[in-house]
């Protein structure tokens, strides 16, 4: 906020000489306050103010008090409300299924069946064949990297065991020893599989991943030979990214900050965040493909999960607006921007409005919002009728 108050403090035109309290209270050689209109802009409700001054715009002489001063009276009136305020931005989003990873093939032979893109592959289910064989998916974060039997320890090993009991397999405990229990378990899977049954686990035998995936794309071509990129994957959740630039990081108080998306037909879904990245500065192009040296400003990537996934209709990947609500203060006073009045001397009034004429009441201003700004002092009371400018 105090960024706020400076930059309108920058864009306030001078006063002449006289004007420099405020208050029907005071005596002595009055200054006449500057009436200003303050317009808001769109970027976190309120980015910047420009503040246009109208100097002598209530007459009176430079010795007249405040009610005199303004003997005119407003062109307009306001009264102060008491409401909610919250100071919301819209941000550029991209609804999709997240980032993808590719899939390599381990091993030698031929591909013999690919998914095809969009498909989904869940546990057991095979994510390739090699030579007739099936690859198959197992959930985890620790991939199959070496050749696996009896005494063998370690997560991997957990990873298996963890994945042939949820597809039902039993005789053994699950931990991070391979066994003989393990062994009989991987035999009757490999039987299911329809490859030789030696007990076994090799690298290729399997691919890991943290849960089910959606085939993004097919890169592999059936009859071509094992080896580098087969396909690659995403989540199965579609997902709202948003890259924040670091300057707006408070519309994001971390996970769990509630957000609203607006959807290409005009529809919206609420929608929470669930992870913040940490920043990352881009490099600036040139527009011919090269980098020209200078760093763009630094961003936060935030990814934003949407609970009610049907309301999100049929679009794959589609650029969304994103509303966060960065700031709410609750049963304030507040009147319309333009009611404020700038002080030569610093700070802000607002016009009181009475049946026998006007004075000006110094004012603590607040949160701005949509157009509104939240004030409070002596005197600021809830229905107080304020002036404002045409």
């Amino acid at each position: 906020m105090s960024d706020l108050i400076e930059d309108v403090e920058d864009t306030v035109t001078v006063a002449p000489d006289g004007v420099s309290e405020v208050g029907a209270a005071r005596t002595g050689v009055r200054r006449r306050p500057l009436r200003v209109a303050l317009a808001l802009l769109a970027s976190l409700g309120v980015t910047a103010v420009a503040v246009a001054a109208a100097t002598g715009a209530f007459g009176g002489s430079d010795t007249e008090g405040t009610e005199s001063g303004a003997a005119s009276g407003p062109a307009k009136t306001a009264t102060v409300q008491r409401t909610d305020l919250t100071r919301s931005d819209t941000l550029d989003g991209t609804l999709g299924y997240g980032d993808s990873t590719p899939v390599q093939a381990a091993g030698q032979g031929v591909l013999t069946w690919l998914p095809s893109a969009g498909d989904i592959v869940k546990r057991g289910q095979p994510v390739y064949r090699l030579n007739e064989q099936e690859v198959p998916l197992l959930y985890g974060a620790t991939p199959l990297y070496r050749t696996l039997d009896v005494d063998a320890e370690g997560r991997d090993v957990e990873v298996l065991e963890k994945n042939l009991a949820a597809l039902g397999y039993t005789g053994f405990t699950v931990d991070d020893t391979y066994t003989e229990g393990t062994a009989d378990a991987v035999r009757d899977w490999q039987e299911d599989l329809g490859r030789e049954e030696t007990g076994t686990v090799g690298a290729g035998d399997a691919v890991v991943a943290p849960g089910a995936r959606r085939v993004a794309e097919v890169q592999g071509t059936l009859g071509g030979q094992a080896g580098g990129t087969v396909l690659t994957w995403t989540g199965t959740v579609r997902t709202v990214t948003v890259e924040l630039d670091v300057k707006d990081e408070d519309l994001v108080s971390g996970d769990g900050t509630k957000a609203t998306v607006k959807l290409p037909d005009g529809s919206t879904v609420e929608a929470e965040v669930s992870e913040v990245g940490t920043a990352v500065t881009a490099a600036a192009g040139t527009g011919d493909g090269q980098s020209s040296g200078a760093a763009a400003e630094p961003t936060l990537p935030v990814t934003l999960t949407v609970d009610d996934q049907q309301k999100l209709g049929r679009y794959q990947a589609a650029p969304v607006d994103v509303d966060f609500e960065a700031e709410t203060r609750k049963d304030v006073l507040a009147v319309p921007v333009e009611a404020l009045v700038a002080l030569r001397e610093g700070g802000y009034a607002v016009e009181r409005v009475t049946a026998t004429g006007s004075e000006y009441l110094a004012v603590d201003t607040g949160l701005f919002a949509g157009g509104m700004v939240e004030i409070s002092g002596a005197g600021v009371t809830e229905g107080l009728k304020v002036g404002v400018p045409k």
